[in-house]
């Protein structure tokens, strides 16, 4: 009976005892779940603003952006300016590359990305030398320069100086490939 009463005894204090870490636990998840939340909403309201602040921080944005282009396009780099320039097309090109021992071909076909509509009519003006100076270029490439990323990249850069050299004022910002063959 004696054993009775001491199992008895140790029951109640063994139950009791994981019940107080649980119920930490439990207010210790609730505390950082409302701390979470609540730095959640502070954030979204500091940082990202809704209503007549949202507006204005945009506008102020869009002013920048404008600022920032004028400005590039008044200084007359290529490239600098944030939105896209007109995009002027080209037929497409087939050669031969240079690889003697097979016969290998590419068809390309490019836009070219221009800073002014200016530019625009004075590449139509050119196509014939454009056509020219790409044509002889791509047929001076061999299939190892044109398959790898790096020699894509290259191979736009060099049509891109090409073409502005055949302009009286450098206005092409760069060329797109839209279909690119080897065979």
């Amino acid at each position: 009976m004696a054993d009775a009463a001491a199992v008895d005894d140790k029951t109640p204090v063994a139950a009791s005892a994981p019940a107080f870490p649980i119920k930490l636990l439990i207010i210790v998840s609730v505390v950082a779940l409302a701390f979470g939340v609540g730095g959640a909403f502070m954030a979204v309201k500091f940082l990202g603003g809704t209503g007549k602040t949202a507006e204005s921080s945009g506008e102020h944005k869009a002013d920048a952006g404008g600022k920032a282009e004028s400005k590039s396009e008044a200084d007359g780099k290529p490239g600098q300016a944030a939105s896209p320039g007109a995009m002027f097309d080209l037929d497409p090109f087939i050669v031969n590359l240079a690889d003697t021992p097979e016969v290998r071909y590419l068809k390309l076909t490019l836009k070219l990305e221009v800073d002014t509509q200016a530019i625009a009519v004075e590449l139509s003006a050119r196509i014939p030398q454009i056509r020219d100076a790409i044509l002889v270029l791509l047929s001076s490439k061999d299939v190892n320069a044109v398959r790898t990323t790096q020699g894509k990249f290259q191979l736009r850069d060099e049509i891109t100086q090409r073409v502005n050299g055949l302009l009286k004022k450098p206005g092409v910002r760069t060329a797109y490939f839209t279909e690119f063959v080897v065979q």
